[in-house]
């Protein structure tokens, strides 16, 4: 790999749902004093030679239909090569469509390939689980794209992504919601979003939580009249000042813009070049009365912060209900019990009754899910055949659940034809999965077969207000049972146009094809039973309006239409793939596919290559999203770095420059150092274990699985007599009893099945290996990577000593990438975190050493003096690393882990 050249020569733009930046600054330029005066000094922003010149967003949102490109310039004033890096973050509802690097008269760009192709091409395919890649998930909704280049001297290089989306109304608003992250001061730096909706625009906003108000008022211009609204934010340099003499910036939140559209007539028909979307968001109509059961998972791993905040969400969605609705509530542990049985009135007296039910269950054993669900489904099932007057209500059935099913019917295809079987298309079933531990692929299913959806609940500070927002996008049922019906002969390929309910605050879109010389016949019949009453709509199209408008918009109207129909068939092809196997999801994902690549849109079956850039073993970078949505997206060839020079090296950068990586990891490295990375808390705890060499100490031991990773102490071949100097980790052995795998690794080899006599790889190898339910990629002199199959993924990196070092022997670092499905019950130096905790850290104050700061930690009931400090991750850059700041906490983790760390203390590495 090219050195990097560290923090300070590193670009890295950041974008939630269009944009968060974390970029090299751009030189500033002369700017007038506020008296118009003489001018004040520029601020020179540039950093180590590197700067950003721009740095633009902007989005054209035509009738819902978002189109947003995303384009920085950087330029290298210095006199040496320097490595850049283009990283933002977008919606992972949102499709890639195209990308783009220009360097000096060169242009590279993306090919969008079926995923096959491109992998093929791509020689030395990574496994999924790879971390560092040009793209990831990140936090609970983006997704994150990143790629490096090396730029030549006194040259520059622009980035230009664009990704496209349908944006989706909920209470009442679309929502753009803007990451703004910069860091530093930007040079040229604009927000800019254009919205034009046919129907005229009934409400615009845009809010900066980093802004006071009357500075947002100065600095927002927001404006709309008719179908249009804009949207600007273009602060200067010294506006993006967090004082007046600051080098730092303001720019750290959200930049939110949202808006709603006019909804006076019931029609919102648009038809453009054969085209149509069809947008159903009637209003002034009355609640329908609902039938609810909530199922609520109340097993033992459900203890603690979990069964609190379910606990509030539900008192507080207990309020929420109307006098006219009727409910109950199901629990599932080993057994399963409901509250009443039966569907009971929303009276004073019951929901008193159901809130002191709420605030007394306790929890109890196993996940007896497919019990829990069909108790629920007859209670709702029995409402409806022997009470009539509850048959014209909208029925919803609530689950939530934070585990696999382990009680009970436990096969995951038995327990979806049970559901699939009990139900039968008559009310929507909603699964809410809480934490990473649920199958999510699995309860989505579910919910895909019955009408539904799935939602995550992460486990956070403020799940309670997920659940209850959850919860209000259902609340208000207006219409069941929503056909839109269209001329056989004049339309096809439709989007789904069947919907058992329509929500308050929603809206339903249909897209589609019309056929030549049949727009005059072209209708849209809407029929659908609302409160009390059968509710019919006929809407014609307006030919003329259609001519004014594509007079108005031109041929983005035309484009926007047909590239909306095509967002929205993709993404049904890929939510009705998953319910499909064999012949049927082969001749679906044919279809998505082939759309996918007519529309070139990055989805889960194509991958975009960059033509013209290779990395240093002349391999093009691949833009790759999964073929699970509920994993984050991969690059192949993660953390590499793309040269875009003619011929020049690469500069080496010395070990001082360090870089500054995203997505912090657990992990253990060096003399050995620990880091504890705390996600809810956005912060890391660090500790170190000092024991002798030959000293084995068991990392990640999961007991339901029998997985382990061990670790053997190695000492530095310099050590003086009597004296303790660093140790290292020099030999590791990774287990999986269930499949009879063992994997040692030493800097030196890495052996299969030692015990067996198998393979044996040196470090100099690039080779992908699978054994049952393991895959091992060793990616040559660098790192290699361990993901088991519903279990965790791993990495170890190879760390060579170089001339003039002060360790005499090559060691490993081990880190952990993924543990969101090892067991509650995982324990070890490392293991023993994988699952949140909680502490508090107050009473900041100067240390012994006046140059860190000590505070007072609390954590596990137990108060302890820490340190601030730093540490280095080396998961994505075995040489330089990348520094951490971490509480330290000192006498070998004494008081966080649990225990004495000499309990730690196993006699081999397997």
């Amino acid at each position: 790999m090219h050195g990097t050249m560290g923090l300070r020569g590193l670009l890295c733009v950041c974008l939630a749902s269009l944009l968060a930046l974390q970029a090299m600054p751009a030189q500033g330029s002369p700017t007038r004093s506020p008296k118009g005066g003489k001018k004040r000094p520029a601020l020179d922003t540039a950093v180590d030679g590197v700067a950003i010149r721009s740095l633009k967003v902007n989005c054209k949102v035509t009738s819902r239909f978002a189109h947003c490109v995303i384009t920085s310039q950087v330029v290298n004033n210095a006199d040496e090569a320097k490595e850049v890096a283009f990283d933002v973050e977008i919606p992972r509802t949102a499709f890639i469509s195209d990308f783009a690097i220009t360097a000096g008269e060169n242009a590279f760009l993306g090919d969008i390939k079926d995923k096959v192709t491109a992998w093929k091409q791509y020689r030395k395919a990574a496994v999924s689980g790879e971390n560092a890649g040009l793209v990831r998930a990140s936090g609970r909704t983006m997704e994150q794209f990143a790629i490096q280049v090396t730029i030549g001297p006194r040259s520059k290089a622009t980035f230009r992504l664009t990704y496209e989306e349908v944006l989706k109304r909920k209470l009442m608003q679309y929502d753009i919601v803007i990451k703004v992250k910069p860091k530093q001061l930007v040079q040229h730096f604009e927000i800019d979003v254009d919205i034009f909706e046919p129907r005229g625009i009934s409400k615009l906003d845009a809010q900066a939580s980093f802004l006071r108000k009357e500075l947002a008022a100065q600095l927002i211009k927001k404006s709309f009249s008719g179908k249009e609204g804009h949207v600007l934010f273009r602060p200067t340099v010294r506006q993006q000042q967090s004082c007046p003499t600051c080098s730092t910036t303001l720019l750290n939140g959200n930049f939110k813009v949202t808006y709603d559209v006019n909804r006076d007539k019931a029609c919102d028909l648009l038809v453009a070049d054969n085209h149509f979307a069809h947008f159903f968001a009637p209003q002034n109509l009355t609640n329908l009365n609902k039938n609810v059961v909530f199922v609520i998972d109340i097993s033992s791993s459900m203890e603690g912060q979990k069964v609190k905040q379910t606990k509030e969400a539900l008192l507080k969605i207990l309020g929420d209900l109307r006098p006219g609705d009727y409910f109950d509530l199901v629990l599932f542990g080993s057994a399963v019990q409901s509250w009443r049985g039966s569907l009971v009135q929303a009276s004073a007296a019951n929901l008193d009754a159901a809130r002191n039910f709420v605030q007394h269950f306790s929890l109890a054993g196993s996940t007896n899910l497919n019990g829990g669900l069909l108790q629920g489904i007859e209670i709702l099932n029995k409402a409806h055949g022997s009470l009539p007057e509850l048959s014209n209500h909208a029925s919803i059935l609530i689950m939530l659940t934070d585990g696999e099913p382990t009680e009970g019917v436990t096969d995951r295809a038995q327990i979806l034809k049970n559901v699939r079987d009990a139900i039968r298309g008559k009310f929507p079933l909603y699964n809410l999965g809480f934490g990473h531990d649920v199958d999510l692929k699995f309860l989505e299913v579910m919910s895909l077969e019955n009408n539904g959806r799935v939602q995550r609940i992460y486990e956070d500070h403020d799940a309670t207000q997920q659940l209850q927002g959850f919860y209000k996008q259902v609340a208000n049922p207006l219409l069941r049972d929503v056909e839109l019906q269209y001329p056989g002969d004049a339309v096809s390929a439709l989007t789904q146009h069947h919907h058992k309910q329509y929500y308050e605050g929603s809206e339903i879109i249909v897209a589609g094809r019309i056929a030549d010389h049949k727009l005059s016949s072209f209708k849209a019949d809407v029929q659908a039973y609302g409160e009390g009453q059968e509710f019919k709509t006929t809407c014609l199209v307006d030919e003329e309006e259609m001519k004014k408008l594509l007079r108005e918009r031109g041929h983005m109207l035309e484009n926007h239409v047909e590239r909306l129909w095509a967002y929205l068939t993709i993404q049904e092809l890929l939510a009705k793939r998953m319910k499909l196997e064999g012949a049927e999801k082969a001749n679906v994902s044919a279809k998505a596919l082939k759309m996918s690549l007519a529309y070139q849109f990055v989805t889960p079956l194509t991958s975009m290559t960059i033509r013209g850039m290779a990395d240093q073993d002349g391999l093009e970078p691949l833009i790759d999203k999964p073929l699970d949505d509920s994993l984050p997206l991969e690059m192949v060839g993660p953390g590499k770095t793309f040269v875009l020079l003619a011929s020049q090296p690469s500069p080496t950068r010395p070990s001082s420059e360090v870089q500054q990586l995203p997505n912090q990891v657990t992990g253990v490295d060096t003399d050995p150092h620990f880091l504890i990375h705390v996600p809810q808390k956005e912060d890391t705890l660090c500790f170190n274990i000092n024991e002798e060499p030959g000293v084995v100490l068991s990392l990640v031991q999961d007991p339901d699985t029998g997985f382990s990773v061990n670790g053997q102490l190695i000492g530095n071949e310099a050590r003086s007599p009597g004296k303790h100097e660093g140790t290292y980790f020099g030999r590791l052995g990774i287990a999986n009893p269930a499949t009879d795998f063992q994997l040692e690794v030493t800097p030196q080899n890495i052996t299969l099945n030692p015990g067996s006599g198998g393979p044996i790889f040196s470090w100099r190898d690039q080779a992908s290996l699978q054994q049952n339910e393991v895959v091992v990629t060793i990616n040559r002199k660098r790192n290699l990577v361990v993901s088991v199959e519903d279990g965790g993924t791993f990495e170890v990196v190879l760390h060579r000593v170089w001339k003039g070092s002060a360790i005499r022997q090559d060691f490993l670092g081990f880190y952990v990438l993924d543990s969101h499905r090892m067991s509650a019950r995982t324990h070890g130096l490392l293991g023993q975190f994988f699952h949140p905790f909680d502490y508090k850290v107050f009473d900041l104050h100067p240390g012994s050493d006046p140059t860190k700061t000590d505070a007072t930690m609390v954590v596990k009931k137990r108060r302890l003096t820490v340190t601030r400090g730093l540490q280095k991750d080396y998961s994505k850059d075995p040489r330089h690393g990348a520094e951490v700041t971490c509480w330290f906490i000192h006498n070998n983790g004494d008081g966080l882990i649990d225990g004495a760390h000499t309990d730690y203390i196993v006699p081999d590495i397997f």
